[in-house]
């Protein structure tokens, strides 16, 4: 799909409704990682250079619709300020007149849109009165892109829209990566439980070329080929299910990779005692942590053949050494590869960021998704109203 961008539209004298997300983590009142507030700011700087007044649209936790005065936006304030480098106005009741009273130049932040019960439910009401406040619409939110409220999708189309400069470069990376990637594509899928990524796996068994099958999820695709997992994470009620996805990937000509070989333990922590057994030979007493080091090097040979990647959790369970070695190794030779520029790689999720942080390697991807949520039902095929709007 095509939408536009900054660079489509004339902002000169306009207000532009932008929506963010700068849902940060607080403690004790104050801002504890700024990482959303910082990619917000070359939307912000590039409007203002164009002449554009930004009215920053956002969402702070969930309220439910109820003014929860431990939800309001102010709390983000000084931080928001300290990363753009500028004063900004906040106002909790907006109105045309209020917002075109401010100084040429000036910033402005609404309060929470989830204050409002019209929001989630994606009034039209309040999609107009959003319309209300400016000329211009820019969504810059990627990671609520997935939801269809006022603040999301229902005012898009009531005013010229556009991407912000993140939503911009998110769509590039997952349409390079998804939408007409460079052949043959590899996706690494990890996480504990099948059940919960069965629309990605049904989506990517179709779209990729070599599926890596990692962490508990691994477990249910061994004992859907009738290995005993002993003691591991395993939806045993989920191998028919495993079963079908293979068969579909075969259909498909996607080569599934599963663990070869396994890292086992008899307790899940620290330096835990632990040994490296064939994928079907876990004693019937212990538990499946991480991959061995032969399935790390079919994963590395996997990357060696595919000039695209799509990663979406941990090979093991990352949190503990020593079973983040399978993730940190896969993660560092994939790092490489995209340093060396034979391969686009792209991964996102919260885990996934998580592991990848862990291993050093996320500095050399391609592209890191910090979108939970629309990140995953992008990798499911599925259409997200707030990208859907701007088309």
């Amino acid at each position: 799909m095509t939408w536009k961008t900054l660079d489509d539209m004339d902002l000169d004298g306009k207000v532009v409704l932008t929506r963010v997300d700068i849902n940060v983590p607080v403690e004790d009142g104050r801002v504890t990682d700024a990482t959303r507030i910082e990619r917000i700011k070359p939307t912000v700087d590039d409007i203002l250079a164009k002449g554009g007044k930004p009215v920053l649209l956002a969402h702070f936790g969930r309220p439910k619709g109820q003014v929860v005065p431990g939800m309001s936006l102010r709390v983000t304030l000084p931080a928001l300020q300290e990363v753009l480098g500028r004063d900004v106005t906040f106002i909790e009741r907006p109105d045309r007149a209020g917002i075109d009273a401010t100084p040429e130049g000036a910033v402005i932040l609404v309060e929470n849109t989830r204050f409002s019960p019209m929001e989630e439910k994606n009034d039209q009401q309040m999609a107009q009165f959003l319309a209300s406040l400016g000329d211009v619409y820019c969504n810059d939110a990627f990671s609520a892109a997935h939801r269809a409220h006022a603040s999301t999708e229902g005012v898009a189309h009531l005013l010229p829209s556009c991407a912000g400069r993140g939503m911009a470069a998110e769509l590039t990376a997952l349409e390079k990566a998804l939408g007409s990637p460079e052949r043959p594509v590899l996706a690494v899928v990890g996480g504990a439980k099948v059940s919960t990524k069965l629309d990605l796996l049904g989506n990517l068994v179709e779209k990729v070329d070599i599926l890596v099958i990692g962490g508990g999820m691994a477990n249910t695709f061994l004992a859907a080929q009738g290995i005993d997992v002993g003691k591991s994470l395993c939806e045993h009620d989920m191998t028919d299910t495993a079963k079908a996805i293979a068969e579909k990937a075969a259909a498909t000509g996607c080569e599934i990779l599963l663990p070869r070989d396994v890292v086992v333990a008899r307790e899940f922590k620290a330096g835990a005692a632990h040994e490296v057994v064939p994928a079907e030979a876990c004693p019937a007493d212990a538990m499946i942590l991480d991959a061995g080091p032969d399935s790390v090097d079919h994963v590395k040979m996997a990357i060696d053949r595919a000039k695209t990647l799509i990663w979406n959790g941990p090979l093991g369970a990352f949190e503990i050494a020593p079973f983040d070695a399978a993730t940190n190794a896969a993660a560092a030779y994939a790092a490489e590869k995209t340093r060396a520029g034979a391969l686009v790689s792209v991964a996102g999720g919260g885990d996934t960021v998580a592991a990848l942080n862990k291993a050093g390697a996320a500095g050399d991807f391609t592209y890191i998704s910090t979108a939970g949520g629309a990140f995953l039902e992008w990798m499911e095929g599925k259409t997200l109203p707030g990208v859907a709007a701007l088309g």
